[in-house]
């Protein structure tokens, strides 16, 4: 895909099209990786994004329970000194 370099004040920039923002899920920021020859745009990553929606609505449904008894029940912690 070829782009032109804009003027944007006493800077200069790209202009991204909706359809690529859209695709590669970029909204706000973007990491820019320098490598050999080249600068490579990458949408920041946020892996976390939208568990604390998924925490609440989880507990509203009553979903929120531990999987595993409480592992540390039998550990005998004297042995340790």
């Amino acid at each position: 895909m070829k782009t032109s370099i804009i003027q944007i004040g006493n800077s200069k920039g790209l202009r991204l099209s909706k359809q690529v923002l859209e695709q590669y899920h970029i909204t706000d920021e973007v990491e820019l990786i320098f490598e050999k020859d080249q600068i490579v745009l990458r949408p920041i990553q946020q892996p976390r994004k939208g568990w604390d929606n998924a925490f609440k609505e989880m507990a509203k449904e009553g979903d929120d329970k531990l999987l595993i008894d409480d592992v540390l029940a039998e550990e005998d912690f004297d042995e340790w000194n």
